[in-house]
């Protein structure tokens, strides 16, 4: 069978969008029908290298969508053919196995536990979590890591605790989910902070009390502003720029915890004084807020069902597979927050 698909032949460059033949189910392996995929930085950062050099090129992106199950392989046992499923890169129980490879026009395409850019994708059984039809593929793709990813950073590394204060930095995304979360934990006040006017209004939709343009005021004078001190019991940083993250930590308060789920990249550093580690405060990153997909995602859609929150303004734009390009470019300039590519 062949299934249209977006590669990433080198790094640098625009994806090809054409078809590959999908390869044969092997065992923990599951064929699923992808209906809705979010395009994240991540994406952009393994187009631009951030992690170094890529040995795998050319191979297949994305890592988070609502799908279908249209075949399931030997041994597979926690989800069933027709069944809805949220695709995601956190593991859950299951079998990973050999990663899948594509053929496209006689060249091999690597693929890892999860793709989602292409209609048709094996994924490993462990990269799966089913959930009712009734919630629709969009909110499944945003479970995948906007929302789990976001509430875990709140949760599990920032470990917010009622009344403390949040500043988030960057609220595309995952910045949003963590904006939401950090309402949800009973935050006061949450400072969003952006270059965009349209993300931080969105920001405020999501529970900020406060939106700071950082193209227009110096934080530090914002955060006096707010709080009567330029710093903040707990720093959420996403931008993934030095600087930033220097400036991030250093606004954190002396006890306070600073959280970076920004990507740098792989040949910048950051210059930090470390004393203040000595005496309180904590700097950690972010893997994935440390979800565990299978277990958050049946707590938060209960929450939904009880009105606790929605997602109904989280999609900002949506395109086609083909269009996947002009897409990526919209984010770049900071145009889209949420951008769903919709089969």
């Amino acid at each position: 069978m062949k299934t249209q698909a977006a590669i990433l032949v080198s790094q640098n460059k625009e994806l090809i969008v054409d078809e590959v033949e999908v390869p044969s189910l092997g065992p923990g392996k599951v064929l699923v029908e992808i209906k809705a995929t979010r395009i994240c930085g991540s994406q952009l950062g393994e187009i631009d290298g951030v992690k170094g050099p890529d040995d795998y090129l050319p191979h297949l992106l994305g890592h988070e969508a609502g799908g279908i199950v249209r075949e399931v392989g030997p041994l597979v046992t926690r989800v069933r053919e027709g069944e809805h499923v949220v695709c995601h890169w956190r593991p859950a129980p299951g079998i990973s196995g050999p990663c899948p490879t594509y053929d496209w026009k006689g060249t091999q395409v690597n693929a890892g536990h999860i793709t989602t850019f292409n209609q048709h994708s094996i994924i490993s059984e462990s990269r799966l979590t089913p959930i009712e039809p009734k919630y629709g593929h969009e909110v499944s793709a945003l479970m995948a890591d906007t929302i789990t990813t976001g509430f875990g950073i709140i949760s599990n590394d920032a470990k917010v605790r009622i009344g403390q204060s949040v500043c988030i930095i960057g609220v595309g995304g995952i910045g949003l989910g963590a904006v939401l979360g950090a309402k949800l934990a009973g935050a006061n006040p949450i400072v969003a902070v952006d270059l965009f006017d349209h993300k931080l209004e969105q920001a405020k939709k999501c529970g900020a009390t406060h939106c700071v343009n950082q193209s227009e005021v110096a934080l530090e004078d914002a955060l006096c502003d707010i709080l009567g001190k330029a710093e903040v019991d707990v720093m959420i940083e996403g931008t993934g720029n030095p600087k930033v993250i220097e400036r991030a930590y250093e606004l954190t308060s002396k006890e306070g915890t600073c959280v970076l789920f920004g990507v740098i990249r792989f040949d910048q550093k950051v210059s930090l004084n470390t004393l203040p580690l000595h005496f309180g405060r904590t700097l950690t990153g972010s893997e994935g807020g440390q979800s565990q997909p299978h277990l958050d995602i049946p707590r938060y859609t209960q929450m939904m069902d009880e009105g606790v929150f929605h997602l109904d303004d989280f999609v900002s734009h949506r395109c086609k597979l083909e269009d996947v390009n002009s897409a990526i470019s919209r984010m770049r300039s900071g145009e889209s927050t949420h951008t769903l590519i919709t089969f």
